[in-house]
């Protein structure tokens, strides 16, 4: 990493034991020379600066070691932490590494840190969300997946909302169709469903990826500001999307 380029904040380690997944939050210094053990989290005022210069004042937010399982707790029956990176499909593709190009899967094999994977051209492949020459549903659908679908499922944390955002989900009332909210609360905006389509203003999914309030704002954790790329895509894919809720 070129440190005159960039900051580093945290290192967040899952540490494997005899008895489970173990979440480690750490916290770099100011000399960006060491980064230490932070049970308690921290909190980091920063600001943003986007393309076009304009400037956001944010609190850029290291979660506590308990809230890691909000998240890495991915089973609501266990509750046993687990790692959640990458799933293959989203790896599935090339990546300008330092020394050329390279299927990201093959790499792995080549190196010896993967074994028992098919080959590349058999293996799952999710869209690049931000890939204008594919499709906007399959960009949509890869988007809510790698960012939502862990806890979004039928046994993860939000297994109780009813949404399940993983890529196999039909467009039912699962996946938000038409779906009145279950425990949002003041998390719903006032609107009256996850996904109103062709209405993307009227939709519970796009307000709560708009939002930055605590109560509100969807993931949870792990952002202080707003995807403006993210939120722009689902509009797009919602404002597409046919039916009538009423």
């Amino acid at each position: 990493v070129d440190l005159s380029q960039y900051r580093l904040m945290e290192t967040r380690v899952l540490v494997r034991r005899e008895d489970g997944w173990r979440a480690l939050p750490y916290v770099w210094n100011e000399e960006q020379t060491e980064a230490r053990l932070a049970r308690i989290g921290a909190i980091e005022p920063l600001t943003l600066v986007s393309d076009d210069g304009a400037r956001e004042d944010f609190a850029y937010v290291v979660p506590n070691q308990t809230q890691c399982a909000s998240c890495h707790a991915t089973n609501s029956n266990t509750r046993a932490l687990s790692p959640i990176g990458p799933r293959p499909r989203h790896l599935n593709r090339e990546f300008a590494y330092a020394d050329g190009a390279e299927n990201q899967l093959d790499r792995l094999m080549r190196l010896g840190l993967l074994a028992g994977a098919p080959a590349a051209a058999d293996a799952p492949r999710a869209a690049d969300a931000f890939d204008a020459s594919l499709p906007l549903e399959t960009r949509a659908r890869a988007y809510l997946d790698i960012n939502c679908a862990h806890c979004h499922s039928e046994v993860g944390p939000a297994d109780t909302s009813g949404l399940h955002l993983g890529p196999a989900t039909a467009h039912n009332a699962h996946l938000g169709l038409c779906k009145p909210p279950i425990a949002a609360g003041s998390g719903s905006g006032g609107r009256r469903f996850a996904i109103s389509p062709g209405a993307p203003d009227a939709s519970i999914l796009l307000f709560r990826m708009e939002s930055t309030d605590p109560g509100a704002m969807m993931p949870e954790l792990g952002r202080s500001t707003v995807h403006a790329e993210g939120v722009a895509l689902i509009r797009d894919w919602i404002s597409g999307l046919d039916g009538d809720c009423e």
